[in-house]
């Protein structure tokens, strides 16, 4: 007889979190736009105009990265909120971008090669893990 207060306020609650969630990570994917905006103009507006240096590449293609990061979190967290469950296939996306994004911008002349295997680890796990959750995805969607 409790427990069914309890279980309505824990779910307003977590509901509440989650709507908060969603809009601090608006803001936040907001603002690293307009940060990554005004970094590409500033850096296309110097000397040599119109160019970008590789460094500046690396610089931006992170930032840009992160964006997708975020965008991508605030899809999980939609979905949580629409579905209340957690997709796996968002999750393992999540996490293939945040390697990526560790790839693109990393020294790679300045890592000791057992640090380069360590990586080329994590992507072959997130690969086939996330190989294995599509094909459950798709054998469960057929069978209905």
């Amino acid at each position: 007889m409790l427990m069914r207060p309890v279980k309505e306020i824990l779910h307003t609650f977590t509901r509440f979190i989650i709507l908060a969630l969603i809009g601090m990570m608006m803001l936040a994917v907001l603002l690293s736009t307009v940060e990554l905006l005004i970094i590409l103009v500033i850096e296309l507006l110097k000397p040599p105009k119109y160019l970008l240096g590789i460094d500046n590449l690396f610089e931006i293609f992170g930032f840009f990265m992160m964006i997708l990061i975020g965008l991508e979190l605030l899809e999980s967290i939609r979905t949580y909120l629409t579905d209340e469950l957690l997709h796996v296939e968002v999750v393992f996306l999540v996490a293939m971008i945040a390697i990526a994004r560790k790839v693109i911008i990393l020294e790679v002349k300045d890592l000791d090669p057992l640090v380069l295997i360590g990586i080329a680890s994590i992507i072959l796990a997130l690969a086939v893990g996330y190989y294995f959750v599509k094909k459950a995805i798709r054998l469960n969607g057929s069978s209905k």
